[in-house]
């Protein structure tokens, strides 16, 4: 009988935490027997994609722009990502110091592809995307984690990342927003990774997917922040930012050889981003601003909405997140951890959250709902969290 066999790089992608969507998972079979689930655990955009920026992809297929994009990417995004990064940061940007990749996921990818040996240790404060697991397992990473701890509201912890650096250390990457607390770096905190970095030869990535969704305060990015750019790299893309998490669209922006590995990958690997998809982001990033902030105001609303009515369930707790499309809600005091929570939740309201172990040990006693839902559907669920709790369907582990 043949038995297949499968690389460790398959295997790895087949198990990383292959329980993270569980619960999901479980919700979307019971809406498909007709059951009235709530999703609160995916993060993306229940906006459409603006108007005008379809409205621009259908005259560039119009013009035939449906051939080969340079592995780099078109000029055309490449100068407008490039513009932008002149205009916030000290340092000037090059559409040469800019390469696209088929979504941030894959920028990431990339970058770590392009910096990491199999076995090498880098440093990534949690909680974290869930992402970066397959990830770092595929590529068969030495992960140190970092904790952002809840008493502390998550807070970015420069010390603790400098204090996790050691000899094998060779990248540290950081998310500024966070996904999923919402956390963000200062500038001067940045400042001070990057130099501290940059002193024992370490590279720093910056994802910074969620820069556009920020409420008090603005995003300031890792390229703005530091002194010196040879040994930082940042990711961004219009996933949240434009609702266009579909079009699978990122960019990472470096310098020097980096940029040069990059290319070369891309060029090997995906044989370039369809052109008329690189054209209707760069029109995105040129003609924004309204769309933009129509989002933003939107995710704030929400979050205000369910920041406000989680303080006034008995024995759950969360704090107002700065910026992204997510609340961290602390359920330590009515269920044995996150996971226990959301199935118990799942099964007892048909609402779907998802349990904070995946992002790390930090949020193991969380659940994340997203903000990615109208503010009637998100006050429907609340009113069934608020049920589940008082009702004492759930007791402390």
């Amino acid at each position: 009988m043949y038995s297949p066999r499968f690389s460790k790089q398959s295997q790895a992608l087949h198990s990383a935490d292959a329980d993270v969507w569980a619960v999901s998972d479980r919700a979307h079979a019971l809406a498909d027997k007709g059951e009235d689930v709530i999703f609160l655990c995916v993060g993306d955009p229940n906006f459409d994609t603006p108007e005008p920026i379809l409205d621009f992809a259908r005259a560039r297929l119009g013009v035939g722009r449906t051939h080969y994009s340079p592995a780099a990417g078109e000029a055309m995004l490449r100068r407008a990502i490039a513009d932008i990064e002149s205009k916030v940061s000290p340092h000037p940007c090059s559409p040469d110091d800019v390469v696209v990749f088929p979504g941030g996921t894959n920028a990431i990818f990339a970058v770590l592809s392009c910096l990491l040996n199999p076995g090498e240790q880098i440093v990534i404060p949690e909680p974290m995307y869930i992402g970066y697991v397959p990830i770092t397992d595929a590529l068969q990473l030495d992960v140190k984690k970092v904790a952002c701890t809840a008493e502390q509201g998550f807070a970015f912890d420069t010390e603790s990342i400098k204090q996790a650096i050691t000899a094998e250390t060779r990248v540290v990457m950081i998310n500024t927003p966070v996904n999923p607390t919402g956390a963000m770096a200062t500038p001067e905190q940045l400042r001070e990774l990057a130099a501290y970095c940059r002193e024992r030869d370490i590279w720093l990535i910056s994802d910074e997917m969620y820069s556009m969704i920020t409420f008090a305060r603005r995003h300031t990015s890792l390229r703005t922040a530091a002194e010196h750019l040879d040994n930082v790299i940042v990711i961004d893309g219009l996933s949240k930012s434009h609702a266009m998490s579909g079009w699978r669209l990122g960019w990472a922006v470096a310098q020097g050889e980096l940029v040069d590995r990059l290319v070369e990958f891309a060029g090997a690997t995906i044989f370039g981003v369809p052109q008329f998809i690189q054209e209707a982001a760069a029109f995105a990033l040129e003609f924004d601003t309204y769309f933009v902030k129509q989002m933003r105001d939107a995710y704030e609303k929400r979050r205000d909405l369910i920041v406000e009515r989680i303080g006034r369930i008995p024995g759950l707790s969360c704090s107002s997140p700065e910026a992204g499309m997510f609340v961290m809600v602390d359920v330590s005091s009515v269920a044995e951890n996150g996971e226990a929570f959301a199935d118990a939740l799942l099964d007892a309201e048909l609402v779907s959250v998802l349990p904070g172990k995946p992002f790390g040990p930090s949020a193991v006693n969380h659940v994340r709902l997203t903000l990615a839902a109208e503010e009637s559907e998100l006050s429907r669920a609340l009113d069934r969290i608020e049920r589940f709790v008082t009702g004492g369907c759930l007791k402390a582990g």
